[in-house]
């Protein structure tokens, strides 16, 4: 039996990424969706789904104006000031009809200068780097928006086979090159694979609020990736170790106002298994 698609017509902003790609994939048998890239590297030019948009110089209001979707999803990168103006826009658009909604991937830097504990939902969030600083800003100028239209969705590390982290981990285990590890950082993760069904399930029961996408559990830094390399049985990098402080440092996510049902939920044992075990599949496939 043919899938019957939504009537929702999404646009992923920061498709070509490595989070926008995955929530793209994800959408794309279920809902009408098209997407942005901006990477001298790839081209689209005879793709009718994949639009090129830098919001350094691109405006996002012509794009809008085009595509006309009903539930944007603003997964891309850029200048912090080109990025605060192009979610004013969004805002305004979003902020037209009612039945339009707004999902902006945020992330845990919001709460960077909270570190004595984890972060809720509604914890104020403190950022200090320019990062967090600039995400921040984009959450307090989209909650001008009717609660119902916007859903927050922060993240902790996001893994995955081909996670920008694990690519240079393995790249330093390669080489025996340096990668940084935080001993007195405990954080939460996720996985690509999880915040796809996380996302999809957001949009088809329309919810709305801030969501903390992240493990039910934390982690040191650094025994999250000496997990992981043991676990692929790789050569140890070399690792460096960085310490913010003499206490422990809490950069993590949970989950506890806005709950999703417990399939929906990972823990970091589930997390590292995942990365792990897709690579041993990977690896027996070239191996036959």
């Amino acid at each position: 039996m043919k899938r019957r698609k939504s009537t929702d017509r999404i646009l992923v902003l920061g498709a070509s990424g490595f989070i926008g790609n995955t929530l793209y994939k994800e959408l794309r048998p279920y809902f009408d969706v098209y997407g942005t890239y901006n990477s001298q590297h790839l081209t689209y030019e005879d793709n009718q789904v994949f639009f090129q948009y830098a919001v350094e110089n691109d405006d996002i209001e012509l794009l809008l104006d085009k595509l006309r979707p009903t539930v944007v999803i603003s997964a891309f990168k850029g200048d912090y000031d080109a990025q605060l103006n192009a979610h004013k826009a969004l805002r305004s658009y979003i902020a037209e009809v009612r039945s339009r909604k707004l999902l902006f991937i945020s992330s845990s830097n919001v709460f960077e200068g909270r570190w004595q504990f984890p972060a809720y939902e509604y914890d104020i969030p403190m950022a200090e780097s320019q990062q967090g600083k600039s995400k921040l800003a984009i959450e307090k100028e989209l909650q001008q928006l009717p609660e119902d239209q916007l859903s927050i969705l922060r993240l902790p590390i996001v893994l995955g086979v081909n996670a920008p982290v694990l690519v240079q981990l393995k790249q330093a285990a390669k080489h025996q090159a340096l990668f940084e590890v935080f001993p007195n950082r405990i954080i939460s993760v996720t996985t690509q694979t999880k915040l796809a069904q996380q996302v999809h399930y957001i949009i088809n029961q329309k919810l709305s609020g801030i969501f903390h996408l992240a493990s039910i559990d934390v982690v040191h830094h650094i025994d999250l990736f000496v997990d992981i390399t043991e676990k692929l049985e790789m050569e140890i990098p070399i690792f460096k170790k960085v310490y913010e402080s003499n206490e422990e440092r809490y950069l993590a996510l949970l989950a506890k106002d806005n709950l999703l049902p417990k399939t929906y939920t990972i823990t970091v044992a589930e997390v590292i298994e995942e990365c792990t075990l897709k690579e041993e599949i990977s690896t027996l496939k070239k191996i036959s």
